[in-house]
């Protein structure tokens, strides 16, 4: 099997059974515990935190050990994670779960498989980085049915011990990888004495990757659940992961890439005329289809931009490292995403969701022209195959 399909894989399972697990228990955790939405949403912003206070070390740890051991290691933090979810019974536990969940997902989600992609193939990794999200982006599309599937049938603690155990899966994948080349000693003190971004290019890139985080941690924990209050099918919320992959295909079937700063700017324009589409159909499940295809295409991209980016502004020898520390500030912000918008839901109503979203939206478009002009211009793309057939 591939190289791009294994670790593609292994991507669609951790985000499947992690990331996107809230949207498939939260709301059911909270209803069989008896405990306030807000506390519940309170553990995965406290995995993020834990995610934020790791990023740092996580690009030393990529670059000293490898991607294959990194990520195989983040997931079977994981799997123990989602078993000490399953099995607590007390907040306290249902906390110390989710920092083990927060530590797991740093080391084994998008950042580390572009971290490792950006070692092995520097420029030319966007390529592989898009192949990999075209099947990572079906994550919402296979595990809220399932996991919705899973609560209704045996319980939402039986469900999430399963993901656990499908956690397992992707480990066996990314145990197949080969490992990263080793770094190579001279590079070391090249990387320590390049500064890897110009500072107002670097806040820009921070502000707009932890806008887009607050965005989809958020969304992701509530969708389904503002979904259901509002009378509209709960499986409307897949198409979330389908419009991540069609948008992903386009860009991927493309033979010379778009510059990322240029695709930065469409998305920064596109979010909040999605989430103004959002706030004038919500009650209709054709207008409500329409926005969360329209805002998986744009989230979708979001994530590409997330790694192609900084190959455009920085050294792809820097490239770990660096993403560790610039990412550190997306984490921690994005944390307070579930339980701000749990908040604002129960203050507000479901329609704050989208309101809050279109204003974030409109921040995140503003930072992305501000880029624009801020940005070098970036050379001539090359294929991945021209930089295989020269390597």
């Amino acid at each position: 099997m591939p190289i791009v399909i294994r670790l593609g894989l292994a991507q669609l399972i951790n985000w499947g059974v992690n990331f996107y697990l809230p949207g498939a228990f939260a709301w059911r955790i909270a209803r069989d515990m008896g405990w306030a939405q807000t506390w519940v949403f309170a553990g995965p912003s406290l995995a993020m935190l834990v995610m934020a206070a790791v990023s740092p070390l996580s690009g030393r740890w990529l670059e000293r050990f490898g991607g294959r051991r990194v990520m195989c290691v983040g997931t079977l933090i994981c799997t123990v994670g989602c078993v000490a979810l399953a099995t607590g019974s007390t907040l306290a536990q249902f906390y110390a779960a989710w920092c083990l969940l927060g530590i797991g997902m740093r080391l084994s989600l998008y950042d580390a498989a572009f971290a490792t992609l950006a070692a092995l193939y520097g420029a030319a990794a966007r390529r592989p980085m898009t192949q990999i999200t075209l099947i990572g982006g079906l994550a919402t599309t296979v595990f809220w049915p399932l996991g919705n599937w899973l609560g209704d049938t045996w319980g939402w603690r039986t469900g999430v011990f399963v993901y656990g155990v499908i956690g397992l899966v992707a480990w066996a994948l990314l145990r197949s990888l080969p490992p990263t080349p080793p770094r190579i000693p001279a590079a070391d003190e090249i990387r320590k004495a390049r500064a890897p971004l110009p500072w107002a290019s670097a806040l820009l890139y921070g502000a707009i990757m932890a806008m887009i985080s607050i965005l989809s941690s958020g969304l992701a924990a509530h969708l389904t659940s503002v979904l259901s209050t509002r009378g509209l099918p709960v499986g409307l919320a897949a198409l979330w992961g389908v419009g991540q992959v069609c948008a992903r295909m386009l860009e991927w079937l493309q033979p010379r890439q778009a510059s990322a700063v240029k695709l930065n700017v469409v998305v920064g324009i596109g979010l909040p005329l999605c989430f103004a589409l959002g706030l004038a159909g919500l009650s209709s499940p054709l207008a409500a289809g329409i926005f969360i295809f329209g805002y998986g295409a744009l989230n979708g991209l979001a994530t590409l931009l997330r790694a192609s980016l900084p190959l455009e502004l920085l050294s792809h020898d820097a490239y770990a490292r660096a993403l560790g520390t610039l990412l550190a500030p997306a984490f921690a912000v994005s944390a307070v995403a579930p339980w701000g918008y749990s908040l604002a839901r129960e203050h507000w109503g479901d329609t704050a969701v989208l309101w809050v979203s279109l204003v974030i939206g409109l921040l995140i478009g503003a930072a992305a022209l501000s880029l624009r002009r801020r940005a070098p211009q970036a050379p001539a793309s090359r294929t991945f195959e021209e930089t295989r057939s020269t390597s």
